[in-house]
């Protein structure tokens, strides 16, 4: 093998390294921008999931609130009638004692 011959295959040898490093480098970048798309997709999902999941909690709570207020309204409006009930009952008693102290102090 000559010089020239010799000299030309290192050549090509580097010229083949040279497009084996190019091609490693491109696939190193491709597979980084693709990692990086599936980690915002990933994120997007985990968001989305969070989101909805959180959602629903907030509509279980105010399901949960609005029983909670039903019940409190219901037990205020029956000690309301309870109470409106036993006044009605002292009406009587209560005019009658009117009455008596009117009397008594009109005699007096």
């Amino acid at each position: 093998m000559t010089r020239a011959e010799i000299l030309s295959r290192i050549k090509m040898a580097e010229e083949e390294a040279k497009a084996t490093v190019t091609a490693a480098i491109e696939t190193k970048s491709r597979k980084i921008s693709d990692a990086m798309a599936q980690s915002r997709e990933i994120i997007r999902m985990a968001e989305e999931e969070a989101r909805l999941s959180a959602d629903s909690e907030i509509i279980e709570a105010k399901k949960l609130i609005k029983g909670e207020r039903e019940k409190i309204v219901h037990k205020g409006v029956s000690d309301a009638l309870e109470i409106k009930n036993k006044a009605k009952k002292n009406i009587e008693k209560a005019t009658q004692f009117i009455l008596t102290e009117f009397e008594r102090t009109a005699d007096a």
